[in-house]
Parts: structure tokens; sequence; C-alpha cells
């Protein structure tokens, strides 16, 4: 009979990663407490060390890729081209 793997959110491999930061129990402690593999937690401890560094990093937020104002313009045209197409359905259904 094959075991399904079990996935878990972000919410807790952080709060499982946190608890593991503080130290205040052992990682055995740990995985028994959270029911989780000590190995899996030091390798989800080393991933939040890794990616904690971007939290303050303002360039990340700026440069996601996409314009403000193109987006704006966008959502413009749409509801132009909306309103159109409102028009010219009651005008056809009458």
């Amino acid at each position: 009979m094959k075991k399904t793997r079990r996935k878990f959110s972000s919410a807790y491999k952080a709060q499982v990663a946190i608890a593991a930061l503080k130290e205040r129990e052992s990682l055995a402690e740990l995985s028994k407490r959270y029911e989780v593999h000590p190995t899996v937690i030091s390798k989800w401890k080393m991933e939040f060390l890794e990616k904690s560094e971007g939290v303050f990093d303002k360039k990340s937020e700026e440069d996601n890729g996409v314009d403000p104002d193109t987006l704006y313009a966008k959502i413009g045209q749409l509801e132009v081209e909306n309103d159109f197409l409102k028009k010219s359905l009651n005008k056809t259904v009458r």
C-alpha cells in the first residue's frame, strides 16, 4: 500500500523554521512536536535563513516586471471596450 506524500503550507514551514531558530528545543523534540523528520526541519531552517535576506529588499517589490502605468492604460481600454459591447448588445436585443 502506497503512502501519499504529505504537503505542508509555507506558513507551517515558516512556523517550524522559526521554532528551530529559537533553539529552545532540540531537533528531536521539534520533530516529535511537529511530526516532521529532523532533516526536513534543518532544510526548512536553512531555506528560511537564505530567503530572509530579501524581506527588507525594496528592489524586489519595485522590480516585479510590471509597469503600473501600462496596467492602468489596459484597464481603461478594457472598460471602454466593455461599455461599447454593452451598448452594442442592447441595440441588437431590441
